[in-house]
């Protein structure tokens, strides 16, 4: 027996010994593949040295005596960090993904080849100008880029997932990239179909919860906040232009329906299985001297985007002769899509303009390769894709090409194993069609140190639709609703699926910029954005999927509150700021009826009576302590399910908790006693009634607390042990990668559409948040040089780098670093030096 134990004893050590020892040579092998931050590198094409100063947090100062030697060594070192990244998001953008990941991200391909990203980028090399500096520029950081991977052990991901010989980057890419963030923004995939079902399918009575009409007062003003209580649009009534908001589409089949579905289903799942980020929202503010302490004016931003690793944005200095600028820096571009110096800074906000329209065709009985337009059959173009699939045989797609745009549909016929639908649905987007030179636009922006330079390069911003904020040291602060805003026929409402066989589908033109909502300098002293509805100069309706309203009126109440002396913390506390009036327009006409409900339920105990008290007198705020902020989340969900699911079943549900249009429908549908929506149809009982279905949501909500946490460890029903954050890298969706390359979770506060928007789906307890704040900056232009900002994770994507995730916990307290910009302070925050030489 003792000689068993000790034959155990050695394998049991032996066994710890390798593993040790290939722990160790793993590691060793990771770091072979760190950035290098320090000493000598010789690049081609370098005209002269290019100093490189690395800061505490990783970002590196760059210092070039060119512009054409800056931008190659911003490729070289962007690629350092990111190159992974880089790879992933133009195979997504391409539809490349399954080529590396396999079957399971084939539908996001065969999404991304029906969008063609790749052809139209393409077709837009041919037809950039040569001529203007953004080009020159764009191929040098190109040539970084391709120089690191050539010469440079490729990331640890490569190897994993077995990429050995990964293409040269092209502008084709760049451009297609730049083709998926215009794509993110557009919410028509998820949202069109669920609101035309619930129009054509249902009728107007269901669809008056949901605010499809243009809002004439805007959403921030008083008068607009009690016409929108009072007395919510309805379908069928014109609005204040005189225009019919619901012509009718000819009937869609239920196998129309259900490729639809899936088609929304697949424009969120591609996103979220691939790992790369999400355009979501975003709050910007820029307020005037008048109103600030320092009497020069403050840009404060926070970009909302879905949460990855590596984080969306890499930071960087940049300086040459002539021009300086600290930018955020995203995949493949080489221009700042956020950035400051010291005489003017900017910031962005998505408008959520809508620039997409699903045109239902009608095809020829005769002949299924024709569709009626304009008065005659036309034949349906095609393009022909074949998409390689890791483990399996290559897969070919066709996709129809109509004059409206690529038939979306189709493909998901095939791969739901229907029938091919009856129905073709075309994609129109202003991406096929606006000029959209947006190389130009971001070089420019990247420079525009005056009012008049930052509304010219606004201008040149076609799609996707931006909010550009901006200030400067010289005293102006800006607001461009950058867009190339199209022309629909009158009384047509772009919310819904358009029948091409009435004309709704064509397209007079596009208005003039100078008609897009903006403000310069206004008397009021501040101008907010939170993805509201604007109101544009010109009073033409700007249709478009904007956010619950609420957040952005807690910022322009707070704004608008503290009328002097705003200082850098100010606007910090304010971009972390938790509380909005959402939660009390839901409960507000809701309270009585879970009072109600609670004194008949047969569990009638002390707890649920503290629960609702704490509901009736909770101000809205998500902190983390907060038990009523579970609470509510979870019965917002229960009331959802209950009320709605049974008329839309799983997939438009599903879809329709994805769109921006549940929040405001959640609103209104709590307000109206008499909504058909309260009648539960997979019952045999009489109608049921507001009060039953909100009685069966509180069972239903405490029924799964309960079930997740126990009755009586009511201390686990807080907000932040229900609401976490994980920064998942798209490897570490598969166990046990999630340990190697995940970070978190962290218990976080904040919340859904509050300022600081740690934001996710509405759905059971515990959350997980999808996105939220991708960077908080600060800059008050009395002092740039001392500009506050935060990354939610690190500056590196590179594994076992001290920059992978270095700020991730100091981001969740609410810190920031300082954004360094000013000579002595880049010296004395200097941790390395690397020095970039010519290889002659």
């Amino acid at each position: 027996m003792k000689t068993l134990f000790k034959l155990l004893a050695v394998s049991l050590l032996t066994l710890l010994i390798a593993l040790l020892l290939a722990s160790a040579l793993g590691y060793w092998y990771a770091r072979g593949k760190l950035p290098q931050r320090d000493g000598e590198i010789y690049l081609r094409g370098l005209a002269a040295p290019v100093q490189v100063r690395w800061d505490e947090r990783g970002v590196p100062h760059i210092q070039a005596k060119n512009e054409t030697d800056l931008y190659r060594a911003l490729g070289f070192l962007h690629a350092q960090d990111r190159l992974f990244q880089m790879e992933l998001m133009r195979r997504l953008a391409k539809g490349e993904l399954s080529e590396i990941l396999g079957p399971k991200l084939l539908e996001t391909d065969k999404l991304f080849r029906t969008l063609g990203l790749r052809a139209q980028a393409e077709a837009r090399v041919q037809s950039i100008n040569p001529r203007h500096p953004s080009w020159p520029a764009l191929q040098a950081y190109l040539d970084g880029i391709n120089e690191f991977q050539e010469t440079r052990p490729l990331p640890l991901e490569f190897e994993i997932l077995g990429i050995r010989n990964p293409l040269p980057y092209s502008p084709e890419d760049t451009l297609a990239v730049t083709g998926y963030l215009a794509y993110s923004f557009a919410a028509a995939l998820r949202t069109e179909p669920v609101l035309t079902y619930v129009r054509d399918r249902l009728g107007p009575d269901y669809l008056r919860i949901f605010d499809v009409d243009w809002n004439p007062l805007g959403v921030l003003s008083p008068q607009a906040q009690l016409l929108g209580q009072a007395s919510p649009a309805r379908p069928g009534a014109k609005n204040a232009s005189g225009r019919d908001q619901t012509p009718r589409l000819a009937s869609l089949s239920d196998a129309d329906w259900q490729t639809l579905a899936r088609v929304g289903e697949v424009s969120q799942q591609a996103l979220e299985l691939a790992g790369v980020p999400l355009m979501e929202g975003s709050n910007a503010w820029a307020i005037g001297g008048q109103r600030t302490a320092s009497g020069k004016p403050m840009l404060a931003g926070d970009p909302h985007i879905a949460f990855s690793l590596p984080a969306v944005w890499w930071e960087a200095h940049l300086s040459a002769p002539g021009f300086e600028l600290y930018g955020h820096f995203q995949a493949l571009s080489p221009y700042a899509l956020l950035g400051h110096n010291r005489a003017f800074g900017w910031s962005l906000t998505m408008f959520q303009n809508d620039d997409m329209d699903l045109v239902a065709l009608r095809s020829n009985p005769a002949n299924s390769r024709q569709i009626w337009y304009r008065g005659q059959w036309v034949d349906l173009g095609n393009r022909q894709e074949v998409i390689e699939v890791k483990g399996a045989e290559p897969e070919a797609v066709q996709v129809g090409l109509s004059p409206y745009g690529p038939i979306i549909n189709a493909v998901f016929a095939d791969t739901l194993g229907t029938s091919s639908s009856a129905t073709p649905i075309a994609l129109w987007w202003a991406f096929y069609d606006a000029e959209n030179p947006v190389l130009e636009a971001f070089y420019e922006l990247n420079r525009a140190d005056t009012l008049a330079k930052a509304r010219q390069a606004a201008s040149k911003l076609h799609v996707p639709g931006l909010n550009i904020m901006w200030a400067n040291a010289a005293g102006d602060i800006g607001w461009w609703a950058a867009a190339k805003l199209v022309q629909r026929p009158t009384g047509i409402n772009p919310n819904f699926i358009l029948d091409s066989t009435q004309g709704q589908a064509e397209k007079p033109g596009y208005y003039r910029f100078a008609d897009n909502p903006q403000e310069e300098n206004p008397a009021r002293g501040y101008i907010v954005s939170g993805n509201q509805q604007p109101l544009p100069r010109s009073g033409v309706p700007v249709y478009g999927y904007y956010n619950n309203p609420e957040r952005a009126r807690r910022l322009d109440f707070v704004l608008s509150s503290k009328r002097s002396g705003w200082t850098t913390a100010d606007s910090q506390a304010l971009q972390l700021d938790e509380q909005s009036g959402y939660a009390a327009r839901i409960l507000r006409p809701l309270l009585p009826l879970l009072r109600a409900a609670a004194e008949h339920s047969q569990d009638n105990t002390v707890e649920q009576k503290v629960l609702l008290n704490q509901l009736s007198e909770w101000d809205g705020r998500h902190e983390a302590g907060s038990i009523a902020a579970t609470v509510f989340n979870q019965f917002v969900y229960e009331l959802a399910r209950a009320a709605l699911a049974d008329e839309l079943g799983p997939a438009l549900f599903n879809n329709l908790l994805r769109t921006r249009a549940i929040d405001v429908a959640m609103t209104r549908l709590a307000a109206e006693e008499n909504s058909p929506w309260w009648d539960d149809r997979s019952t045999l009982a009489d109608q049921e009634t507001r009060a039953d279905i909100v009685a069966q949501a509180w069972e239903a909500t405490l029924t799964h607390l309960v079930k997740l946490h126990g009755k009586s460890a009511i201390n686990h029903w807080a907000w932040s042990a229900n609401h976490q954050l994980t920064h998942n890298h798209p490897l570490g969706q598969v166990k046990p990668l999630n340990l190697l390359f995940n970070v978190g979770p962290f218990p976080v506060s904040g919340g859904r559409e509050l300022p600081n928007n740690l934001n996710y789906p509405i759905g059971p307890a515990p959350w997980s948040v999808h996105h939220g704040p991708s960077t908080r900056r600060v800059i008050d232009f009395a002092a740039p040089g001392q500009a506050q900002g935060i990354n939610p994770v690190g500056q590196s994507g590179v594994l076992f780098d001290p920059h992978y995730k270095d700020q991730a916990v100091d981001y969740v307290l609410g810190r920031y670093y300082t954004m360094h910009l000013d000579a002595d302070d880049v010296r004395k925050s200097t941790r390395s030096i690397l020095l970039l030489q010519p290889d002659d």
